[in-house]
């Protein structure tokens, strides 16, 4: 699901800040804690305010070779001698361990939501959030 700035979503997991929680106030003053730790109920909805989605890492020369090795199979595989078809088909097995492992980098999209109590949960991954 696509994520955009305007969007009500619902907190799909309970999520806890372990640490000590503080009070906002003078950044030259120690902080003072006020909590052991902060949690956050599952059903608990907000309206996203940004969305963070980093660039799609670009593939690896193996991957790259992978992709257009592909291509070439499904375009002309047909219309390939036999012998030529199964070598390319071999070369495609052989770099889709390359393949797979640039397809597992994709980055991962984060999300700023103002919750409806108030809260603000920045750079919150979006699969813990459904849409509304």
């Amino acid at each position: 699901m696509t994520f955009t700035r305007g969007r009500r979503v619902r907190l799909a997991v309970d999520l806890r800040l372990a640490g000590t929680v503080t009070a906002a106030g003078d950044p030259a003053e120690e902080p003072e804690a006020v909590a052991g730790a902060l949690l956050l109920g599952a059903g608990a909805e907000g309206v996203v305010e940004r969305v963070d989605e980093p660039e799609e890492p670009r593939p690896d020369p193996e991957a790259a070779e992978y992709e257009r090795l592909l291509s070439l199979l499904e375009s002309y595989g047909a219309q390939m001698p036999p012998a030529s078809r199964e070598r390319l088909e071999e070369q495609v097995r052989g770099l889709e361990p390359a393949w797979n492992a640039y397809r597992n980098r994709r980055p991962v999209v984060t999300a700023r939501v103002r919750l409806d109590g108030g809260l603000v949960l920045d750079r919150v991954r979006t699969d813990v959030l459904t849409a509304v």
